[in-house]
């Protein structure tokens, strides 16, 4: 099945755009392969990247749009990726990076186009785990930049995913919800001064 890709705001690959044009954006960035690129590079793959603000042991999650992601592509592969914010004033280039977080995430989107139902495709972020998700969404006619998780939409977690949660696989957010909360709730005991051996 087709996967979707939800159009990115233009003024948002507008900023992609001029920051790949600007010899200054890209000799300033951490990111030796797009200053090494040979040929063209071009912005490709946009997608929206949420934030999962809040688990609460209920299991209700509050997420938030915080922004779209484009892969750099140079010939036949990416190499680098671009984050734009919104900002008062409008769409704004963030940053160019790159990591392993670039190849998981293409190659969660070709698993992703094996599925037999379409889906949606966006980032979901879970940053008290330090953990990024591709979040297929169930209604592809959906607006990207808003929504919430439904219990049948699935997540699957991006090399590298955090310890005790497999890469790759994907998980309804039925199932995974209540496995991030387990470990959302739990961490800050494990820095409580009660568990610190005296």
């Amino acid at each position: 099945m087709p996967l979707h890709v939800p159009p990115a705001p233009a003024p948002a690959l507008r900023t992609v755009l001029t920051a790949l044009g600007s010899p200054t954006a890209v000799r300033e960035a951490r990111t030796p392969s797009l200053r090494l690129a040979q040929g063209p590079v071009t912005p490709e793959l946009p997608l929206p990247v949420h934030v999962l603000d809040r688990i609460t042991p209920a299991g209700a999650s509050a997420t938030r749009l915080a922004g779209w992601r484009f892969l750099i592509r140079c010939g036949d592969r990416s190499v680098a990726a671009a984050d734009t914010m919104l900002t008062p004033d409008g769409w704004a280039f963030s940053r160019f990076f790159e990591g392993p977080y670039i190849t998981a995430t293409e190659r969660a989107l070709r698993q992703a186009e094996t599925m037999q139902q379409p889906y949606q495709a966006r980032l979901l972020s879970v940053p008290e785990l330090y953990m990024l998700t591709l979040w297929l969404h169930g209604d592809c006619a959906a607006d990207g930049a808003s929504g919430h998780p439904a219990a049948t939409d699935l997540l699957v977690p991006l090399a590298p995913a955090p310890p005790g949660i497999a890469a790759h696989r994907p998980h309804r957010v039925a199932e995974l919800l209540p496995v991030l909360t387990l470990r959302v709730t739990r961490a800050p005991l494990l820095s409580s001064p009660a568990e610190v051996p005296a």
